[in-house]
């Protein structure tokens, strides 16, 4: 059998769709990867991550942030869709009803349950080599955030230690601590 293209993808994602199934589906190196869905504390930790930082990207007009549905076909022809993305204003002035033929300037993987975290940093260093300029690995068992760079710098943050991430937005800051999701005890 040869390779699946984008567009064999785009008619299994609409067959599946009239089928009644809502599948998300990555391509990598021509093969399909069924992406389910995500256990809960990793669904939180990407809308509380995608919160704190659309609050701070779209009042400042910087560019895009993107959830775990918004697909990427990057230089070496995969579909991928980061737990969560962002792209810079100039180079998306607008958004477009199909798959993003670029490489987001951030992109974020959240480890779910089942994911390994070697697997996923090595997802993460394959971003880094494309072109994305920062790429975060968010682990919430651990709770610890490792921050990839162009340079082969890698910082893991831990506790109550700032995110920053200057060389897309300048001036943002997050204590890690903010991710996890909070614990509501019903004595309080």
């Amino acid at each position: 059998m040869s390779n699946v293209t984008v567009k064999d993808l785009e008619i299994l994602q609409t067959l599946t769709k009239e089928a009644g199934f809502d599948y998300q589906f990555e391509l990598e190196s021509g093969k399909i990867s069924v992406m389910g869905p995500s256990d809960i504390v990793s669904s939180e930790v990407g809308i509380l991550f995608s919160r704190l930082l659309g609050n701070w990207v779209y009042p400042r007009r910087l560019g895009r942030v993107f959830d775990s549905a918004g697909g990427f076909i990057l230089p070496d022809s995969n579909l991928k869709a980061p737990d969560v993305s962002f792209v810079k204003a100039e180079r998306l002035p607008r958004s477009i009803r199909y798959f993003a033929e670029m490489v987001p300037d951030l992109a974020v993987e959240i480890k779910s349950q089942s994911d390994r975290i070697p697997k996923l940093q090595e997802k993460v260093r394959k971003y880094i080599e494309l072109g994305v300029q920062v790429g975060i690995l968010i682990d919430p068992d651990e709770e610890t955030v490792e921050i990839y760079r162009p340079t082969g710098d890698t910082v893991e943050l831990t506790g109550d230690d700032i995110l920053t991430v200057p060389e897309l937005f300048p001036g943002w800051e997050i204590s890690i601590s903010e991710l996890w999701p909070p614990i509501f005890d019903e004595e309080e």
